[in-house]
């Protein structure tokens, strides 16, 4: 695979799960140990976002993280930051470490403690796209924190700096009419990425995404429910995607995700424990747990 092709941004771009020690130090070798997996089974590059519990990690922490993240993967595929902050002045700062560390492009979600007007969301992702050269992708993680961020808004960041700086990934819902609807109000230049784990990944195929951005956990159904939405075989992509969507329904919250990423990823032998930082909003019950291990199963089967 040429430099070029591996530094496009497109295909299946998992996000890591950060693994904690028994005291919630950072695990690198144990990220090390993930990220090589993801490649392994497929990705096209990996992603430091929202399930990486970026959120509760502090500023330290944050940088070490995506250090990391772009030492164990830039020389296998894309690397994407999450660089989202309640303030631009702090966003600014994480884009511009990321750039520096080696990323490939950064992701932002707007700030979430606070509702704030179009303006001011034009000029904090504005400034974040001036401070560095590498693209942008603008988070609506609305399915998880904040508010949805207009259309039209998100629009008016594409005319100004254009698709090959400004990429989109929709998480607001409804996200089948929210994709159309960035989808016309750019003409169709609009690069985006499905992210609501791979629920939506067959439908949002065919409004035009250019790739995913699933949890980790996960890569050994989305690669192929990937491959087999390329290549047309719509009766494989079915079969793989009724399990997977069942399952990812199952996740209502940040930290459902959580519970069950990691409880998947330790089931394959890649953690050591299943520790999300806390507090925390969730937890696998039992019963719940079974359910996820035995749809998880049909994933498999399916993708084989």
């Amino acid at each position: 695979m040429s430099t070029s092709s591996k530094r496009e941004l497109r295909g299946v771009l998992p996000v890591f799960q950060t693994p904690w020690h028994a005291d919630e130090a950072l695990d690198l070798d144990t990220l090390e140990r993930e990220i090589a997996w993801l490649y392994d089974n497929g990705a096209d590059g990996i992603v430091m976002a929202m399930v990486s519990e970026t959120l509760r990690l502090d500023s330290e922490e944050r940088g070490q993280l995506a250090e990391a993240a772009c030492r164990f993967g830039k020389d296998r595929g894309v690397v994407v930051i999450s660089v989202g902050a309640e303030s631009a002045k702090v966003a600014e700062r994480y884009a511009k470490h990321a750039e520096s560390v080696g990323a490939d492009a950064v992701m932002a979600i707007p700030p979430v403690s606070a509702s704030i007007g179009e303006s001011e969301l034009l000029a904090y992702y504005t400034r974040i796209i001036h401070a560095i050269r590498i693209p942008v992708i603008v988070q609506d993680a609305s399915g998880y924190v904040g508010e949805p961020m207009p259309v039209a808004m998100q629009a008016k960041l594409l005319d100004a700096f254009g698709p090959e700086r400004v990429l989109y990934k929709p998480e607001a819902s409804p996200i089948g009419p929210k994709l159309s609807g960035l989808r016309d109000a750019t003409k169709g230049r609009a690069r985006v990425f499905e992210g609501t784990g791979g629920i939506a990944l067959v439908d949002s195929f065919k409004r035009g995404i250019v790739g995913t951005m699933p949890g980790a956990d996960l890569i050994r159904g989305l690669v192929p429910l990937w491959k087999a939405l390329q290549s047309g075989d719509f009766t494989k992509a079915d079969r793989i995607h009724g399990p997977l969507a069942a399952l990812i329904s199952m996740q209502t919250s940040l930290d459902a995700f959580l519970a069950v990423e990691k409880h998947l990823l330790q089931r394959q032998g890649i953690f050591k424990n299943t520790l999300v930082r806390g507090p925390v909003g969730y937890k696998l019950d039992e019963e719940t747990r079974r359910e996820v291990d035995r749809l998880f199963d049909r994933i498999i089967e399916a993708a084989a």
